[in-house]
């Protein structure tokens, strides 16, 4: 292993540890694309409803991290934060004012694994869980 010169101590103690992939980590809100389970665009993350697959990716893997863009107003990052605290999902918020990227919101985890098709695209239609002793049968005949 090559020992470091001094310019290069000097410019690591100015700038930071030198960092793998910048422009990588950039883009997806500090992380590797490699690690990444799933992405939302900054416009998904502003809807006014939750993606539903985000809660299910939660509760598949409750060691994931979740990363948000703090370009976005926090009002529209709120119900993700609130739905990583029910999850007790460890969540970031990175704002990065040199580089704005098309990422609103990233689930990744601290190793790599290679998902190959991370964005989501359509929402799913959660259905809503049937409830008992409700319906028009439950009314008419009373236990």
């Amino acid at each position: 292993m090559k020992k470091p010169n001094v310019e290069e101590v000097l410019q690591q103690g100015i700038h930071g540890a030198l960092e793998t992939k910048p422009d990588e980590r950039r883009k997806f809100l500090g992380t590797l694309r490699e690690r990444a389970i799933l992405a939302l665009k900054k416009n998904q993350v502003t809807e006014a409803t939750i993606y539903p697959q985000v809660e299910r990716e939660m509760k598949k893997n409750p060691q994931v991290n979740l990363y948000l863009n703090g370009n976005i107003e926090y009002a529209a990052l709120s119900k993700y934060v609130k739905l990583a605290a029910k999850h007790n999902i460890e969540h970031k918020i990175v704002t990065n004012k040199e580089h704005d990227t098309e990422i609103g919101l990233l689930l990744a985890m601290d190793h790599a694994i290679d998902k190959e098709e991370i964005y989501i695209t359509q929402k799913e239609i959660s259905q809503p869980e049937p409830q008992k002793g409700k319906g028009l049968f439950a009314k008419l005949f009373k236990r």
